[in-house]
């Protein structure tokens, strides 16, 4: 410090001298934005803070863990290198201008002290070309009469395009709020899940029609769009789609495509969805029933085109590859510990075990930050493992606080 300020002031101050004027002049500051009406600081300056500290917010598809993230107007097809976390305090959300409400479906409950849940996410374009996958969390985006909120969390690994990826990050959890919010006649326990399957269900079909009726350009619905993008580039674009429904005592998973939900419980990894490929064995079985061929380029694909065998959208494949999910409920327990959600970017060269080892260890020694830590070091394990694709990661801390 002193040599800082004998180099300002010259050699033939001392820093006392230094530290002297540095106090009178920021005083005469203080004197001059006081009779200004406590003007702020010069834009220049401010300029530049803002700059820097934008550079460090939320960029679009990023959360930051401390509120629901705010639906991208369909039609925007751009998507960055993004990163998130940090715990979450819980509300009940509604939708926005525009959208469906959410509010009346999902009947949200008077402010008041929720449990909280812990998260982070990270969507790299990694290797690619193009970003095609995209992250949607809506925290507390449901909450049944009577009950605790519910958790929406979901990754959308797209392909031939992002228009698809996007319309599902920005309408899924408004489909699935707006099912979930029809009247359950339900008496029993099993009779409750299988609502909340055929809620889901019905979810991933109401989507799947919407993506069918988007063009690449962005405009949804009839009349179908005329303009250059619509027709075979719209036809061929599709997404894959695994959505966490998490709330107090059970998670549901449902999985459309070879994205994939892992469970760590006891220190073992549990798969909550089994990949839509078109070799497996139901899945040709299915295709071959169906007419459709599966044929072995590069790896089994439907047609040659395709490498998976649902997925939401691809018009062209209709009725090859279909939407409907393969959905999965487990009751929590005290051993669960998280529940990682990626797109095959990561489970392509990671396999369950050392993800869900990755992720605990990250929990046990970054407690406050272990899901952001876990979510980052799994998606540059992939990158250094020289995934080809796009990685997208969702860790949710599921131990009981």
């Amino acid at each position: 410090m002193a040599a800082a300020c004998v180099g300002m002031a010259g050699e033939g101050d001392t820093p006392e001298k230094c530290r002297g004027a540095r106090r009178r002049l920021n005083e005469m500051r203080h004197h001059v934005s006081a009779a200004e009406g406590a003007s702020p600081p010069s834009s220049r300056r401010t300029g530049k803070r803002q700059e820097s500290f934008r550079e460090s917010e939320p960029l679009e598809g990023q959360t930051t863990g401390n509120e629901a993230p705010l639906p991208t107007p369909p039609g925007n097809s751009s998507l960055v290198t993004t990163s998130s976390s940090s715990p979450t305090t819980i509300s009940a959300s509604g939708g926005e201008p525009g959208l469906p409400a959410i509010a009346s479906s999902s009947r949200s409950a008077p402010a008041a002290v929720e449990p909280s849940v812990a998260y982070g996410t990270i969507s790299l374009t990694g290797l690619s070309r193009e970003m095609e996958d995209a992250v949607s969390v809506w925290p507390g985006f449901f909450r049944p009469e009577g009950g605790g909120p519910l958790h929406f969390f979901a990754v959308f690994d797209g392909h031939g395009g992002y228009h698809v990826a996007a319309l599902c990050k920005d309408w899924m959890h408004v489909l699935l709020a707006e099912e979930l919010g029809r009247e359950m006649a339900a008496a029993t326990e099993e009779e409750e899940m299988a609502w909340m399957r055929s809620a889901v269900g019905r979810g991933f079909a109401r989507m799947d029609e919407l993506a069918l009726a988007a063009c690449a350009c962005g405009k949804i619905g009839l009349p179908p769009c005329g303009c250059e993008r619509s027709g075979t580039e719209s036809e061929i674009v599709g997404s894959t789609a695994v959505v966490a429904l998490v709330d107090v005592d059970r998670v549901v998973v449902a999985n459309c495509g070879d994205s994939r939900a892992v469970l760590s419980r006891g220190g073992q990894a549990v798969p909550l969805s089994s990949d839509h490929k078109p070799d497996r064995p139901d899945e040709l079985a299915r295709i071959e029933a169906a007419g459709g061929r599966v044929i072995y380029l590069n790896g089994a694909r439907v047609h040659g085109m395709l490498a998976m065998s649902r997925a939401l959208g691809d018009k062209y494949l209709k009725p090859f590859v279909i939407s409907e999910p393969e959905i999965c409920v487990v009751e929590r327990t005290a051993e669960d510990e998280c529940l990682i959600i990626a797109s095959d970017g990561l489970w392509d060269v990671l396999p369950n075990d050392v993800a869900c080892g990755v992720a605990r260890r990250c929990l046990e020694e970054a407690s406050d930050a272990g899901c952001s830590l876990a979510a980052v070091l799994l998606a540059r394990l992939a990158l250094a493992r020289r995934s080809a694709d796009n990685i997208s990661v969702i860790v949710i801390d599921l131990r009981r606080k």
